[in-house]
């Protein structure tokens, strides 16, 4: 009896701390859990300072660019679908590992999964593209209230220990010719999330 009673202590202990260890859930606009699978527009944290997120293009290319419409643009932006790594997790979660993938298709017939592009040699910064392997991202809160987050992008290192400086980045907003691409290794822009459907 004494070994049934250690051995359920235990237990408790375990989803004890367990419970303790979750990480509170990233909030939209209204209050709610973020979901997966749920359609949200990414939208600044700070009024009047541009639009959604969406698809943009740069020195012509197909518009497979991560960016931000411009305040005068009108648009709303493309909604985007948080999907955790691990599938069993409904809510997300601050500091959670998930992909981002825009809900709209591309013109140029490529998947819309959000991935950590290379170092730009001119603006030394990471630009986030579309239509190659997803990467993970973690959403982070910059308020103890909620509802304003920042993106941080972690790339998988290939070549362990050669991996070099740290792959890890907050995104933010670099301004190219009038086109606002979100980035990794600058200054960091915060987002809030509104519940698209």
């Amino acid at each position: 009896m004494l070994r049934l009673i250690e051995s359920l202590s235990f237990l408790w202990l375990l989803m004890a701390v367990s419970t303790m260890a979750q990480s509170p859930p990233v909030l939209d606009a209204g209050g709610e859990p973020l979901r997966s699978g749920v359609e949200y527009l990414a939208d600044p944290a700070v009024a009047d300072v541009a639009g959604s997120l969406t698809l943009v293009a740069r020195n012509g290319s197909c518009p497979f660019y991560v960016g931000q419409e411009s305040a005068r643009s009108g648009r709303l932006g493309i909604p985007v679908i948080f999907t955790p790594r691990n599938p069993q997790e409904t809510i997300i979660t601050e500091s959670t590992e998930v992909t981002v993938t825009f809900s709209g298709v591309s013109t140029c017939v490529r998947n819309t999964a959000w991935t950590i592009g290379g170092e730009d040699p001119q603006t030394r910064r990471r630009f986030v593209v579309t239509g190659a392997e997803p990467s993970y991202f973690q959403i982070n809160s910059r308020n103890q209230l909620g509802g304003s987050y920042t993106f941080q992008g972690c790339p998988q290192c290939v070549d362990e220990p050669d991996c070099g400086r740290a792959t890890c980045g907050t995104a933010g907003i670099l301004i190219q010719n009038g086109t606002r691409f979100l980035v990794l290794d600058g200054p960091e822009f915060t987002f809030m999330f509104v519940r698209a459907s």
